[in-house]
């Protein structure tokens, strides 16, 4: 059975309705598969180390663009932990948009075949089969360090948080090596 929340973020100052269960700190990260730029499947139990995933509704909007920049921006900062963004753009689109922003430092990844990263993080927007806006940040053990839906589809994350938390998972990754 799906999970629905009913409500939980608004598009424009209307509810609308997330499929998938509420993630939290301390949850282990849901397994799924994305596309990568050359069609490949990307499966997120085989991803490493600290990780932050930039969720997008469209890298071709406002507030999206400016997310993915800042993110992008941020990645030299957070060490060895990587920088995902998540769209349903068609991997086409992501490659195109990247290359006219100038943005490399993020890894760009599809949902747009079966929505599995929508449904598996509670971001698939059920009324425009869109991702709503969110950030979660999984440490190198795949525990969900830090989880945030943003409120209203149209505002922008809590940066500093999610690279806050990245730094500190980074942190615990290169003491536990040590």
């Amino acid at each position: 059975m799906t999970t629905e929340r009913k409500g939980a973020t608004t598009f424009r100052g209307r509810p609308v309705t997330l499929v998938g269960p509420e993630l939290a700190a301390g949850d282990p990260a849901p397994d799924c598969t994305v596309l990568a730029g050359d069609m490949s499947p990307v499966r997120f139990a085989g991803l490493t180390g600290t990780r932050v995933i930039s969720v997008v509704p469209s890298l071709e909007t406002p507030v999206c663009d400016l997310q993915t920049r800042r993110f992008n921006e941020a990645v030299a900062e957070l060490g060895e932990a990587s920088v995902l963004t998540v769209s349903v753009d068609l991997p086409f689109a992501q490659a195109r948009w990247c290359g006219a922003a100038g943005v490399s430092g993020v890894r760009v990844l599809s949902d747009h075949r079966d929505v599995s990263f929508g449904r598996a993080y509670g971001v698939l927007v059920k009324e425009f089969r869109l991702l709503a806006r969110a950030v979660f940040v999984v440490d190198a053990t795949g525990t969900l360090v830090h989880t945030e839906y943003v409120p209203a589809i149209e505002q922008h994350p809590d940066y500093d948080a999610a690279l806050a938390a990245a730094r500190e998972a980074e942190r615990h990754r290169l003491a536990r090596a040590a």
